[in-house]
């Protein structure tokens, strides 16, 4: 077997050109009991993801969750997967598209695409995808404003797995976390104040529930930083809403098996909320820039239920940033600030950058 990867044919003349790869953490291929076993064994077979020892966990994984999970998340897939295919698949290439277009008018002649971690399309079928092209300078962008081992490391991880065996490899740049970018924040803000205009201020009985996805607590304890940055970005936003102690909480959400995860716990405080009389609770997952299993029926749904049922009257889901025009300009400009020094700006063609405008513009209108 050769130890490198072929190498595309070389086109003389052929200019260089430069690429943005907006990453997410993966999705099953449909709402079926299959894709998600194929999914969930990608996912789960990562030592990042979860760190127990190998065999051990091979055992586990193979004996009892790929046999059981996979048919009771297919269900859960298939009540929010959209006409389009899977939500987190669906924002992410509408991102991108709107991404290109906003870089455009900038006045950035660049590639943006999309990958997923885990399943379709994978990063190494992306970057080999885009080295055909010609790029010699591609920028890596995990859609994950926290760092964490288990999520910005393993794209990096899966990258440099594959220049290891690439012989004439690209200059590539990573994007480590936004988690407190002003544009970020901005967007999120916004989000938060659009639905209070819609839905009426909190009231004296009402709360703000800031989730996050949890990870077990050891992960803090062995020096990873994302329990940190999930606090600050709760804070500033917090801070910009000018919410009061009281009126806020900051919740990790997802927990999984029986180790402790980093607290408090997103379930069990809607249920304390509602039985302690708390009236409304308005929630918002910072950490998701796209609606996704997670936010649309563990939150969306399950949350929902959870403090309903235990007294409360009023709960309202925040979506995620997905298309917002606030969040594309942010990630525009976090975009620009990892490009420098990369000659990206070209002699533009008014009317085409007029059309590649417009095009963008109808897209976001229509979704």
């Amino acid at each position: 077997m050769p130890r490198y990867l072929p190498e595309p044919p070389h086109r003389h003349g052929k200019p260089a050109t430069t690429a943005v790869v907006l990453v997410n953490l993966g999705t099953p291929e449909a709402p079926t009991a299959p894709a998600l076993k194929r999914y969930l064994k990608e996912f789960l077979s990562d030592p990042r993801v979860v760190e127990i020892p190998k065999p051990l966990w091979w055992l586990i994984l193979n004996g009892i969750i790929l046999n059981t999970r996979p048919k009771k998340s297919a269900a859960k897939y298939a009540s929010v997967w959209m006409p389009e295919g899977s939500p987190l698949r669906v924002h992410a290439e509408r991102q991108a598209k709107l991404l290109k277009g906003l870089l455009g008018q900038r006045g950035h002649h660049l590639t943006v695409t999309s990958a997923m971690r885990y399943g379709s399309p994978s990063i190494p079928d992306v970057l080999a995808h885009l080295k055909a092209e010609g790029a010699k300078r591609i920028l890596l962008l995990p859609m994950y404003p926290q760092y964490a081992a288990s999520t910005t490391a393993t794209v990096v991880d899966e990258a440099a797995n594959w220049l290891t065996k690439t012989r004439n490899q690209p200059e590539m740049r990573f994007v480590r976390h936004f988690h407190d970018h002003d544009g970020y924040l901005t967007a999120l803000e916004k989000s938060v104040r659009q639905h209070w205009q819609t839905n009426g201020s909190l009231g004296d009985n009402d709360r703000l529930l800031i989730s996050f996805h949890g990870l077990p607590k050891r992960s803090l304890d062995l020096g990873d930083p994302y329990f940190c940055e999930c606090h600050k970005t709760g804070r500033l936003l917090a801070e910009r809403l000018n919410l009061k102690p009281e009126q806020f909480q900051i919740c990790f959400q997802s927990r999984f098996g029986k180790a402790e995860w980093l607290q408090p716990y997103t379930a069990p405080t809607l249920h304390e909320w509602g039985s302690k009389g708390i009236r409304r609770v308005d929630i918002i997952c910072p950490g998701f820039v796209a609606d996704c299993l997670e936010t649309l029926e563990e939150i969306a749904q399950e949350g929902r239920d959870d403090f309903l049922k235990a007294g409360g009257k009023e709960y309202h889901y925040i979506p995620a940033l997905n298309e917002d025009d606030a969040w594309i300009k942010a990630l525009a400009d976090i975009t620009e600030q990892h490009l420098g020094g990369w000659e990206t700006k070209t002699a533009v063609d008014p009317h085409a950058l007029e059309t590649s405008a417009r095009e963008a513009f109808k897209f976001g209108a229509r979704t």
